[in-house]
């Protein structure tokens, strides 16, 4: 009588388990994209790993290029002088004081805080520990970094399509001096923002993805910048504007030297 029993409670167990299953494919089919379907992006290619199931085979360009055409227009056409920076939100670590081996906490800094009321030069660069970028984008910032403040400037900050520990990482493998001061910003001269989902740099008009050119994913086109009270006061965007799947990586117009011979045009 027991095992009849047990026998029966199994059965009804695995016919719960089966509806279950059921329904839960069920939902999974109602939510996953169909081709003509509009979707932000990287979301179609979540769904599933098998490249023929997404509509192109592994030998065509034509998934890629889907892929890269679902950006948006606005965030591929850059800002204009004049213009106002996106109010958005960045995740930073901020130093706290604690004395354990990792002092640091979140922090939300808005682009309001970094801008708002000050005259700040940004440039934005593909990626930390990218050769131009960790040869000479950076690099070059640091050095004149006390030279643009004297020409009129409150801060410098460099932005990548990174997050707050691989932005850390990079400074201290650049040789940048930390700011240890409890409720610092990472570092004493170039400040390092890490815009992690990317919202800046689309706010920008600035978003691009490198796929089979670099594997990057969706990151910031090379580009710098004097933002004055959250307005745009000069632009220098590499080329003159954002390319997909970039081959080439110019770095013309972006650079320090650049920048300075800005602001001295400005300051005189």
């Amino acid at each position: 009588m027991m095992l009849g029993c047990a026998n029966h409670r199994s059965k009804v167990m695995i016919k719960a388990l089966l509806n279950n299953r059921h329904q839960i494919i069920g939902q999974t089919k109602a939510v996953l994209p169909t081709t003509t379907t509009k979707i932000p992006l990287f979301a179609a290619f979540a769904t599933t790993a098998n490249p023929s199931a997404r509509g192109f085979s592994s030998s065509s360009l034509a998934g890629v290029k889907a892929y890269r055409s679902a950006l948006d227009k606005s965030w591929t056409t850059p800002v204009e002088e004049g213009g106002e920076v996106p109010n958005v939100m960045f995740k930073i670590r901020t130093r706290v004081g604690s004395g354990d081996e990792n002092p640091f906490d979140w922090k939300d800094l808005t682009s309001e805080d970094i801008f708002k009321g000050k005259r700040i030069v940004l440039f934005s660069l593909p990626g930390a520990f990218t050769p131009t970028c960790s040869s000479t984008h950076l690099p070059g910032y640091e050095a004149a970094y006390e030279e643009m403040k004297k020409l009129g400037v409150d801060d410098v900050y460099c932005l990548s399509v990174n997050d707050a520990f691989v932005m850390r990482s990079w400074g201290l493998k650049q040789g940048l001096t930390e700011d240890k001061t409890v409720g610092g910003l990472g570092f004493e001269k170039v400040k390092l923002l890490p815009d992690g989902a990317c919202q800046f740099t689309r706010g920008m008009g600035m978003s691009c993805v490198w796929d089979s050119e670099r594997g990057f994913g969706e990151r910031t086109w090379r580009y710098s910048a004097v933002i004055d009270d959250m307005k745009v006061e000069k632009l220098f965007v590499e080329g003159g504007e954002v390319v997909q799947n970039s081959g080439p990586d110019p770095f013309e117009v972006s650079d320090s030297g650049t920048m300075v011979d800005y602001l001295k045009s400005k300051s005189s």
